[in-house]
């Protein structure tokens, strides 16, 4: 499977749309085959679904995003696992070993950084990389 995790400094980006990279890793028979990542193209109504199924992603993984995202991701065919935090690295462990956990989108609808400039609040503390309340 191939899984695309919205990247920002090493870490899960808190905003999947206006996170910096995408890191896409390819997992099978819970093994990293690969690891790559590619700049944000952008952040338009519908093109991310649709770039990121290009690369063969076949599921997405952030900490937050908005109801119209994921059905746009849905109808992608794209799988989304929302609500994750933490270092890059414990992430992708977790998906190897197959029990990384998602929960609630940890953004408010309109939330988030606009390429590193601040738009409202956020769910989410200050401690997980993000911007406090």
């Amino acid at each position: 499977m191939k899984i695309a995790i919205s990247t920002d400094n090493g870490r899960v980006s808190e905003h999947f749309g206006r996170c910096p990279l995408f890191t896409l890793v390819k997992i099978e028979a819970k093994e990293v085959r690969s690891k790559q990542t590619l700049s944000n193209p952008g952040h338009q109504p519908g093109f991310l679904p649709q770039f990121l199924k290009q690369q063969g992603v076949e599921c997405i993984v952030a900490g937050g995003m908005g109801m119209r995202a994921k059905q746009l991701f849905a109808e992608a065919g794209i799988k989304t696992v929302l609500g994750v935090s933490g270092g890059l690295d414990e992430v992708i462990a977790q998906l190897a070993a197959g029990n990384l956990e998602g929960g609630d989108s940890l953004c408010t609808p309109g939330a988030g950084r606009g390429y590193g400039v601040p738009k409202s609040t956020c769910d989410h503390p200050d401690d997980q990389g993000g911007h406090s309340k």
